[in-house]
């Protein structure tokens, strides 16, 4: 025997979960056509303010152009950009100052095309509200460059903002998964120990790899079945939220 005597058996006391497709469904979303008709939303906001951007085609193109840029950089280098300071820079070059409120206005409009092809399976709500009452930590660790305040409004839209009190967004701590510092983030301010934590998540190498490099306990959501044969492989596999339940019970004698 060790000498430190037995080991304490593994008990799970929090779950982490990543965001698109995995509490929320996006679906096969026209990227292209609902950049456009955010950027239209935002520059008819300007116009309504009475500030003078330049055309809308040029408005969207330099934005498009600008977002393109960063997000390529990104999935280079694994850091995060903030789509706040890219947007405040272009208005700057055209010489719009906007206000904190303001620029986080234009944000949330921008992100609204997007954010009504959003739904939320009733089954993760519930799920949620178990596990909060079962006595386990909630939170969100999630790949974005959208405005943390912005996606903030959106989970409380849907109910889901009080039952994730941990939220960790790429773009607040410049890191992406699977970086290490991103989850590391999230199991501070969490108070949870990586070998005690569930991260729920359906993208392989972001969220299966990241947390298994973490030493946390990954755990695949892959309704369809696609990932048959996973080159990063998770500790578990769930078609559906609920199941998630069953697993925290197999390590906390449930």
């Amino acid at each position: 025997m060790p000498a430190g005597g037995p080991s304490k058996p593994l008990r799970v006391q929090g779950v982490l979960f990543d965001l698109g497709e995995t509490l929320m469904q996006f679906g096969d979303v026209d990227l292209p056509k609902v950049f456009e008709q955010g950027t239209r939303l935002a520059y008819q906001r300007l116009l309504k303010w009475g500030l003078k951007p330049p055309t809308f085609h040029k408005y969207h193109r330099h934005k498009l152009l600008a977002v393109r840029w960063n997000h390529f950089k990104c999935r280079l280098t694994g850091r995060e950009f903030n789509s706040l300071d890219v947007l405040d820079r272009l208005n700057r070059r055209s010489g719009i100052r906007l206000t904190r409120a303001q620029s986080l206005e234009l944000a949330d409009l921008w992100y609204q095309p997007l954010r009504q092809c959003a739904s939320v399976d009733p089954e993760a709500i519930r799920t949620l509200e178990a596990l909060r009452e079962d006595g386990l930590t909630l939170g969100l660790v999630s790949n974005t460059f959208i405005a943390a305040e912005v996606l903030d409004r959106h989970l409380q839209s849907h109910g889901l903002l009080d039952l994730l009190p941990v939220r960790v967004y790429s773009c607040e701590v410049g890191f992406r998964k699977p970086r290490p510092q991103i989850f590391r983030a999230a199991l501070e301010r969490s108070g949870l120990s990586a070998r005690q934590t569930l991260f729920v998540g359906d993208n392989l190498r972001a969220d299966v790899y990241g947390a298994n490099r973490m030493g946390m306990i990954s755990v695949l959501i892959d309704p369809l079945g696609r990932h048959r044969r996973p080159r990063h492989r998770p500790r578990h596999r769930i078609g559906r939220l609920a199941e998630i339940r069953q697993i925290v019970a197999r390590y906390n004698g449930g």
